[in-house]
């Protein structure tokens, strides 16, 4: 981001990959700078539409199993995310999502579908579906706290050399481990939603301050922290 740009959100496929509130991300990112009078433009990118190369921040979020096969190769096809990050842009994926940037994934049946191959993972099929709260440790070598969210999913994800996890689950399934999701660079993918970075502004703060290249400035949370706080003590034992 040049100093004197507005943030440039791109939100990836929305008539696709928005089933489970996952735009609330977008929403949050623009909220969050605005307030530290931080300049935004968001671009709401169809997936009949190509992605833009010139973006700070994208975001793609979880859906069904068809939508995520299509969103796959049609994202293959356009390599524009694939350029926009190998420019600096960060990621945000989640869900299907998140899945669709490594090198396979678990089709309608099961079967293996191509990723778009951004990332070493590889997802497929569990045993069962993953309902239910998730929180766990994040990595600390990215300086924030304890994740929260909800989770909704039948995948496992394995990740490959290079790619750490996000967190540590305490409780929940995530990648199916005892991790939940991964960073690697500035690409951060998860099974989070509720949305992922209502629940966790840390994270926030962490892919704008990534995009902005500089220390963000403190804003009240109290009652965000609140709110985080009387999701994680109804889950995790005291």
């Amino acid at each position: 981001m040049q100093s004197d740009s507005a943030l440039r959100l791109v939100w990836i496929y929305p008539d696709l990959l928005s089933t489970y509130g996952d735009q609330g991300n977008v929403l949050v990112l623009e909220q969050r700078a605005q307030r530290r009078g931080i300049p935004v433009e968001t671009v709401h990118v169809r997936s009949a539409d190509p992605v833009p190369e010139g973006g700070d921040i994208y975001l793609i979020g979880g859906g069904e199993d068809r939508p995520q096969i299509l969103a796959a190769e049609r994202l293959r096809r356009d390599g524009g995310l694939h350029r926009a990050v190998a420019r600096g842009a960060a990621l945000l994926a989640v869900c299907a999502g998140y899945q669709i940037m490594g090198t396979t994934f678990g089709g309608e049946e099961g079967q293996p579908v191509d990723g778009i191959g951004l990332i070493d993972i590889a997802s497929g099929r569990g045993e069962g579906r993953a309902v239910g709260e998730l929180a766990g440790e994040a990595d600390p070598a990215l300086g924030i706290p304890t994740l929260t969210g909800f989770e909704n999913h039948m995948g496992v994800t394995r990740l490959g050399a290079g790619v750490r996890p996000l967190a540590r689950t305490a409780i929940g399934t995530g990648n199916g481990d005892g991790t939940e999701g991964c960073h690697i660079g500035k690409i951060v993918g998860t099974y989070l939603h509720g949305p992922a970075l209502a629940r966790n502004p840390g994270l926030a703060d962490l892919l704008l301050g990534w995009a902005v290249g500089a220390q963000l400035p403190p804003i009240d949370d109290a009652w965000f922290e609140r709110l985080r706080q009387e999701r994680l003590s109804a889950v995790l034992p005291r």
